[in-house]
């Protein structure tokens, strides 16, 4: 049987296990940097099958060498993420969460149990391949600073230092069965805008009396989408929205201060420094220009993300012939954003989607919403491209 065979046949024998996994991942769901008894099943699992692993990285992720022959001749590095977002799930299903307010609404269980089937595979295989697969499963990917950038600072890229990264997050508008990839520039850097305009209140039948937040909170939000149309690069996708805006004044009361929350997102580093700068110099020189003052702070989250070209079509062309071309698609820029990015920020890597919708099931919903699930077919997907990816790469030169 050759390599590509066994490893969809270990897959295909190793299902019902990872679908299991993945249910008692999806009913006990922990936020971020909170995976406490996440990280312990993650670890009561590799330790049940005889897999030697480092837990207590970045606090609660896991870290996984799997040698091969030869081990130092090149090092390949898999990342899942293993954290759940703050939302009530809505399913009504076996394996729903019982952790009220706590759900996998992003796919995480997926992304964690598909890297444990793939560890299960690698580690029957890793007398077929030279070199070194480190795996990582990673705490706190939805809240910044983003558990990516802390394992980074704890050296998870060195001893042994990785060549690569390899990455799969779940996407419902791909079926199940099949994948997605891109090269080059792929998700947006993201910052949180956290804006106050303050002025005078008053009676709202004397707006002379007053300095009126309401109205250059407008001028505002209007002229920053300048910062977009008249100044970004149409090379460079950028995006500045606002979602929360609080006056609370009424009919005819304008209140004191109007406070804003938003974000602005885009793929250049050098753009994103400068673009900062045009919304401070801009928020501020309109509000003193109107009478009012602003207290404006900018929230850094995670950088773009860039899927390194010739890793990424080596894993395409990799993954066309595990599946076939006909369950390989071309992936859209996605102005989300993913704390995967640092790991391409600091060496080559690629980030690929998995496929998990099903019409006919009616599994359709978004990830981010508390009707999000998957058709388990993925998992059997997920977990044998991984494994065959991280080989293929260990065998490219």
């Amino acid at each position: 049987m050759d390599l590509k065979s066994r490893i969809q046949s270990l897959a295909k024998n190793q299902f019902e296990e990872v679908k299991g996994l993945r249910e008692h991942l999806h009913a006990n769901p922990e936020l971020s940097f909170e995976e406490f008894e996440t990280a312990k099943f993650i670890s009561k699992t590799l330790t049940d099958w005889g897999i030697d692993h480092q837990t207590g990285v970045a606090d609660t992720g896991t870290v996984v060498l799997i040698k091969g022959k030869n081990p130092d001749k090149k090092v390949t590095a898999l990342r899942a993420d293993i954290d759940a977002l703050p939302i009530k799930e809505q399913n009504e299903v076996p394996y729903k969460s019982k952790n009220e307010g706590v759900m996998h609404a992003c796919g995480h269980d997926v992304h964690t149990s598909c890297m444990l089937g793939a560890v299960k595979i690698l580690n029957e295989l890793k007398d077929q391949f030279e070199g070194t697969i480190k795996v990582l499963f990673q705490p706190g990917e939805e809240k910044v600073p983003g558990g990516a950038s802390k394992m980074i600072k704890e050296g998870v890229l060195k001893n042994p230092e990785v060549n690569n990264i390899i990455g799969q997050h779940v996407m419902p508008l791909i079926d199940a069965g099949k994948v997605g990839f891109r090269s080059g520039m792929y998700m947006a850097s993201t910052d949180e805008l956290y804006l106050t305009i303050k002025g005078k209140g008053g009676h709202g039948a004397m707006p002379e009396q007053n300095v009126d937040p309401v109205i250059i909170s407008a001028n505002i939000l209007v002229a920053l989408q300048q910062i977009v149309s008249r100044h970004a690069s149409p090379k460079v996708p950028s995006v500045v929205s606002f979602g929360k805006v609080i006056a609370e004044g009424a009919t005819n009361v304008i209140p004191n201060e109007v406070y804003i929350e938003g974000t602005f997102r885009t793929m250049d580093e050098e753009w994103r420094a400068e673009a900062h700068k045009r919304m401070r110099k801009m928020i501020e020189g309109m509000a003193e220009s109107m009478g009012a003052t602003a207290d404006f702070e900018i929230r850094k989250g995670y950088p773009y993300l860039i899927n390194e070209p010739e890793l990424t079509d080596r894993a395409k062309a990799n993954a066309i012939e595990y599946l076939g071309e006909e369950n390989v698609e071309d992936l859209d820029l996605w102005m989300a954003a993913e704390d995967f990015a640092y790991f391409s920020q600091a060496t080559d890597a690629c980030f690929y989607r998995l496929g998990v919708r099903n019409e006919a099931k009616g599994i359709t919903s978004s990830v981010h919403t508390p009707t999000f699930d998957i058709d388990p077919v993925a998992l059997e997907t997920g977990m044998g491209l991984m494994a065959w990816l991280a080989i293929k790469e260990l065998e490219s030169k």
